[in-house]
């Protein structure tokens, strides 16, 4: 009688999922290996926004330009609120342009778990992917709205105007980098507490029109004449960025080091937080939405 020899086939696994023991820990190298479903979200991002329109990607550009000639009919010319003597357009050009990657990429991110919640409950990846594709397609649009920036800016160097560029422009892209981070960080806090409490979202889209107000795009900081109200105004950690960005384009407005160090620092704490939350609630998420 011959030997039975029994083979066994030991199944070997490519990918393996484990959930996270730490809160705040993010795999980096998991999120390396989806950067190809990352691209197709930044792409997926951009296409879809403005498909089936007849301007298309244009309205990039007259969005920030019809925004600007509105904020000169009603803050610059009925309401008479300065621009630190710089030309109205380049003011406002320059806040709008961090104010609205900033808005949009907060507005975006704070609906992840519920713009996704069909494709989250049956394809697992990197929940970090969706609001991430946000902040990074975000940057096209800023990109061409800063571009439209420096054609009035190169406008109004040539007519003369003087405009007194600083070597804080080395600083942008760090600038980017703490919008970007203050974006994800609130907004993917909001979008773990909506999850449970929808009201939420109505009520997110309120503060966020408010808070454009509280920040010193269409007015700048030292039109502040109340030291209690500039210092509230500071608090916010937006004020730093946009202050920063207007003093490195146009050699105008209240930058200092710490200001800046409290955006940074502040983004990177929002950040954090942001992190835990959003980890806590994908663990059971599904059971809610």
């Amino acid at each position: 009688m011959g030997d039975i020899v029994t083979q066994k086939k030991e199944t070997v696994w490519t990918t393996v999922i484990k959930p996270h023991n730490k809160l705040w820990q993010i795999d980096f190298k998991e999120l390396w290996q989806y950067r190809d479903l990352l691209s197709m979200y930044v792409k997926r991002d951009i296409i879809t926004q403005y498909k089936q329109t007849i301007l298309g990607p244009l309205w990039f550009i007259i969005q920030p330009l019809l925004t600007t000639i509105m904020y000169m009919i009603v803050f610059g010319g009925i309401a008479g609120i300065s621009t630190d003597g710089l030309p109205q357009a380049l003011f406002y050009l320059a806040g709008i342009a961090v104010w609205q990657y900033f808005a949009d990429c907060l507005t975006k991110t704070s609906s992840t778990f519920i713009t996704n919640q069909n494709i989250f409950g049956k394809v697992y990846f990197p929940r970090l992917i969706a609001p991430l594709s946000v902040c990074i397609s975000g940057l096209v649009k800023f990109g061409i709205q800063v571009l439209l920036f420096l054609g009035v800016y190169v406008y109004y160097l040539i007519i003369g105007v003087r405009i007194a560029p600083t070597i804080e422009l080395l600083l942008l892209p760090v600038l980017v980098l703490i919008i970007a981070a203050l974006a994800l960080g609130f907004g993917i806090i909001v979008s773990s507490l909506t999850t449970k409490y929808r009201d939420l979202t109505i009520l997110f889209t309120f503060v966020v029109q408010l808070w454009m107000y509280g920040t010193p795009v269409i007015y700048p900081l030292s039109y502040i004449n109340n030291e209690t109200l500039k210092l509230c105004m500071k608090l916010n950690p937006v004020t730093g960025v946009v202050e920063t960005f207007k003093y490195a384009f146009l050699g105008v407005g209240e930058f200092s080091w710490g200001l800046l160090a409290y955006s940074f620092g502040f983004a990177v704490i929002i950040l954090l937080i942001g992190i835990v939350i959003f980890n806590k609630v994908q663990r059971s998420f599904m059971d809610t939405v």
